[in-house]
């Protein structure tokens, strides 16, 4: 089954008792049971929902995996990883990272005795020096959030497996209809569906999706005990949102190659990220692991100037200036204030962040707008 007849049909079929073709929204907390013990799948809602069900054999699907589990939030599924782990075991991660990720890590499980190497990983070969018997986890993401660099997946994935070590990959820049990580030796993808996946700045929801069945058991185990999970009416929307994802993704790529092309030959720009330019340093590996380049586009200013830089967000008009990403509109952010601030100032600057940095979330309005926007506000 190719990807769009997947987004349409897998794991989804005609309700059995109306007949109804889109998934009904089952709002409900509770279940009919003819004797104790003995129901038709569903007790409480906590533990299994039919219209999450529906959701997660969906996302499964989509990913080339065998299961799928829905989380309330991107960082309750994040959390759900974290909890295979134990006080004393180490991870390695990406050191351009989303903040709450990083704050995850640091604030909260950190604080657990778990140790954790941010690294600037682009191959198995960076994370090698990192491993020990204390290595139980190693978590990326590509592209990278906000500054759009590019890991070999199946690199680090070699290595993973080599060390029996776990690979989490955050797909949620890429999705599964650009890249799919199981396929290039993840045994995790995390997905925050509030992105692309939902695609319609409605809906606030996390994903994870695997293969294997014992790990599958562990996680569903902790979906259920730790009762982070979404409600119907969300996975309703996450599933209405994955219908036009293909459709969604080729606009929003093809935007965000014009609007980076634009930046990159305008006078008063600086640097432009988007792994699409032939210049990015992962052009070429996006290349051979994506379909294509995604809808995400950082940016500093030529003077590199921070008020400047406030200046040209406050003076944008189609462009949003607000949290999140992916959704049918343009949004603007600025990482160093808005979505990484929970990253200590001196770490980002480290890692390559600048405070005078500028992401775009490239929408799906026309082109020609969304460049004249840019045109009036950068002067």
């Amino acid at each position: 089954m190719e990807f769009a007849t997947k987004l349409i049909h897998a794991g989804i079929e005609p309700d059995p008792t109306t007949g109804a073709v889109m998934t009904p929204i089952f709002q409900t907390s509770t279940y009919a049971q003819e004797s104790p013990g003995k129901h038709k799948g569903y007790e409480y809602s906590r533990t299994h929902n039919p219209t999450r069900t529906v959701l997660q054999n969906n996302l499964a699907a989509l990913e080339n995996g065998k299961h799928g589990l829905c989380y309330a939030t991107g960082l309750a599924a994040t959390d759900a990883v974290m909890k295979l782990l134990k006080p004393g075991d180490e991870v390695v991660a990406s050191n351009d990272l989303y903040g709450g990720t990083y704050r995850i890590f640091t604030k909260i499980y950190q604080e657990f005795g778990i140790r954790f190497h941010f690294v600037k990983i682009q191959s198995g070969a960076d994370v090698e020096p990192y491993l020990n018997s204390k290595t139980k986890l190693i978590w990326i993401e590509t592209p990278t959030n906000p500054l759009l660099q590019i890991v070999d997946i199946a690199s680090v994935g070699e290595v993973a497996r080599s060390k029996g070590i776990l690979f989490a990959v955050d797909n949620t820049f890429a999705t599964p209809f650009l890249q799919n990580p199981l396929s290039l030796g993840a045994d995790i993808v995390m997905h925050s569906l509030t992105k692309y996946m939902a695609g319609h700045s409605d809906v606030v929801m996390g994903a994870l999706v695997v293969k294997d069945d014992e790990l599958h058991q562990k996680l569903a185990f902790i979906q259920n005990a730790s009762g982070a999970t979404p409600g119907p009416m969300d996975c309703f929307l996450v599933l209405r949102g994955l219908k036009t994802l293909h459709v969604r993704m080729e606009r929003h790529c093809r935007n965000a190659a014009e609007i980076a092309r634009f930046l990159y030959h305008h006078p008063k720009v600086g640097h432009v990220y988007y792994p699409g330019l032939e210049h990015h340093v992962g052009h070429a590996l996006a290349a051979s692991q994506m379909n294509d380049f995604g809808g995400m586009v950082s940016f500093t200013l030529k003077n590199d100037n921070l008020a400047e830089a406030v200046r040209v967000m406050e003076n944008l008009e189609i462009f949003t200036l607000a949290e999140s990403l992916g959704g049918v509109e343009s949004l603007c952010t600025h990482p160093a204030s808005m979505t990484h601030a929970s990253i200590p100032r001196e770490e980002r600057e480290r890692n390559g962040l600048k405070d005078t940095l500028i992401r775009l979330s490239v929408g799906l309005e026309d082109i020609r707008d969304l460049k004249a926007d840019l045109e009036k506000a950068i002067g």
